[in-house]
């Protein structure tokens, strides 16, 4: 597992999650601040993450 930083696009919050580096994926998590949920897109290439994505979701 990799822990990846980044901000909330709600609060802008720095905050961080476990990232399983296996494969990529796309799901949606709350903020672990304001717990407003956000869509997370993550991208992996030979175990390295390429591309790390939180858009906001409806408020």
């Amino acid at each position: 597992m990799i822990e990846h930083f980044f901000m909330c696009p709600h609060c802008w919050q720095e905050i961080s999650m476990l990232l399983d580096p296996a494969y990529s994926q796309t799901y949606v998590e709350d903020c672990e601040v304001c717990c407003n949920p956000m869509e997370v897109q993550v991208s992996f290439e030979e175990g390295e993450l390429t591309s790390f994505e939180a858009i906001e979701l409806g408020q």
